[in-house]
């Protein structure tokens, strides 16, 4: 069997991912909502594994790290505190002939890309120089005549007939009262993080934190993209999973390299080949960072973040005390411990944030396969996702042989007493193999036979996904196998 492109392979995933139920383009029926989407049945299962194993490291495997989950509406003066409001824009440009709209930037590293590809280092070296000062000093001017003078064309119209580059920004309004004479603007949230933020002082007093120490949440956030693309990858409302670690001033580059190190880990343990994974560490650093890195994971369409992990100093923290008037400090008593005068001050912050959306589109990527299995007298494949078993959607498929003779009535019987612990699925339609094969494809891990022996000795057939190896085992033996298989603790270690 040919081996896929990656455009093919890509295109496979989508394809797959709306035929088994995972993923569906919203308001479908009305022809769709550009950027947005719904997950199906076995989607909600799997984004729901992803929550539960980022929560359980983050959250139930740290003593010092505990979780939220704060309001998607906040007061409009938070935004105004964190910079969004004044900064939260993309440079926007337009083709006259296309009348399609681009993002200046990544035009422009479309074009860098190009030229590393073809060979022209330096080129792409000196252009990426040129829009990082751009970017810096905000000079949109500058920013239209790199593309001119790269010669970089619509890729719709093929033409160079561009509009003046523009800011626009990403976040969503909206009113906030019951009469429209008397509302307010507010903003649904474009992070996370700023919901950690605000409750900082709540957070650290009724749990009584001791620095260092995490808040960790998620929850959704919305942006309003105006080139969305790459299916799942960037769209217009998605969800975030961020954690806020809270340390000493100066301490704060020893607990950066930790996170670094231990996210990079985390994404690793699930069995993703480790040439997928890369760190770009910042060059040009936003405002209020002195260090950041981003986790990169080999898409089809190339190397992209899934993870940055940002040291914020303290900014966040100190802007919020500037413009609520709340002191946001922190009394150490344990400096005296350490010969150090007691002291209030500001933490410094480490963040670690990860789209949930992205985390969905990698592990379908890694977890898709189209199996050659022909042999010299017969052509045959399967296509099946290699999930973790912890993430797998459904743990177990129940098959009885047939439908009559009591085998229907025995799987039940067993399903009823599996269900509480591993979510199963039932299935008596269709000869075995193709039942089998269905669950191959949204990868289930193990599949039970109930068969007449069966009703003679307990005993049932388990078939292993990844292998096809198929066990005669006993009834009473079935929990303790699936359950080493799927248990949390092979990934938290």
């Amino acid at each position: 069997m040919a081996k896929n492109t990656n455009d093919e392979q890509f295109k496979n995933v989508i394809s797959h991912a709306k035929e088994y139920g995972f993923v569906f383009q919203s308001s479908e029926i009305y022809d769709g909502l550009s950027a947005v989407y719904d997950y199906g049945q076995l989607g909600a299962e799997l984004k729901n594994n992803i929550k539960t194993y980022w929560w359980k490291a983050m959250v139930q495997m740290h003593e010092n790290i505990v979780g939220i989950d704060s309001a998607i509406f906040m007061h409009p003066k938070v935004w105004k505190a964190s910079g969004h409001v004044d900064g939260f824009n993309d440079p926007m440009i337009d083709n006259k002939d296309s009348k399609k709209r681009y993002r200046a930037d990544q035009l422009l590293e479309d074009k860098i890309a190009r030229y590393e590809k073809d060979g022209k280092t330096d080129k792409a070296a000196k252009l990426q120089a040129d829009m990082d000062d751009a970017l810096k000093a905000e000079n949109l001017q500058l920013l239209k005549t790199l593309i001119e003078e790269n010669d970089i064309a619509c890729p719709v119209s093929g033409t160079k007939n561009w509009t003046e580059v523009r800011q626009f920004n990403l976040m969503f309004s909206t009113q906030f009262g019951a009469m429209a004479e008397g509302s307010e603007e507010v903003y649904l949230r474009p992070e996370t993080a700023q919901g950690i933020f605000v409750n900082f002082l709540n957070v650290q007093k009724s749990g009584r934190m001791k620095i260092p120490f995490g808040i960790a949440q998620i929850g959704k956030a919305f942006r309003n993209e105006v080139i969305a693309r790459q299916f799942i990858m960037r769209m217009r409302e998605f969800e975030q999973m961020e954690m806020q670690f809270f340390v000493r001033p100066g301490e704060d580059q020893k607990w950066f390299a930790y996170w670094k190190e231990a996210r990079l880990k985390w994404h690793k343990a699930l069995g993703t080949p480790a040439e997928k994974y890369r760190y770009h560490d910042h060059v040009k650093l936003a405002h209020y960072a002195n260090a950041a890195t981003d986790i990169e994971f080999e898409f089809p369409f190339g190397f992209k973040e899934v993870e940055g992990i940002h040291s914020r100093t303290d900014f966040d923290l100190s802007q919020h005390q500037e413009y609520s008037g709340k002191k946001m400090q922190y009394f150490d008593n344990d400096l005296n411990e350490e010969g150090k005068p007691y002291g209030n001050y500001i933490p410094y912050v480490i963040e670690t944030s990860i789209g949930l959306d992205r985390m969905f589109l990698l592990t379908l990527i890694n977890a898709f396969e189209e199996e050659d299995l022909s042999t010299e007298d017969k052509q045959d494949s399967r296509t099946l996702l290699r999930l973790h078993p912890c993430l797998a959607p459904v743990k177990v498929a129940i098959f009885p042989l047939t439908k009559k003779d009591g085998l229907p009535e025995k799987a039940r019987e067993i399903m009823n007493s599996l269900k509480l612990d591993f979510n199963c699925i039932y299935e008596e339609k269709d000869a075995i193999g193709k039942r089998y094969r269905r669950q191959d494809a949204i990868g289930t891990p193990f599949c039970l036979t109930i068969d007449h022996q069966t009703l003679e000795d307990d005993t049932v057939t388990i078939r292993h996904r990844d292998t096809m190896e198929q066990q005669r085992i006993e009834i009473k033996d079935l929990f303790d196998i699936i359950g080493n298989k799927v248990s949390w603790k092979n990934l938290l270690r």
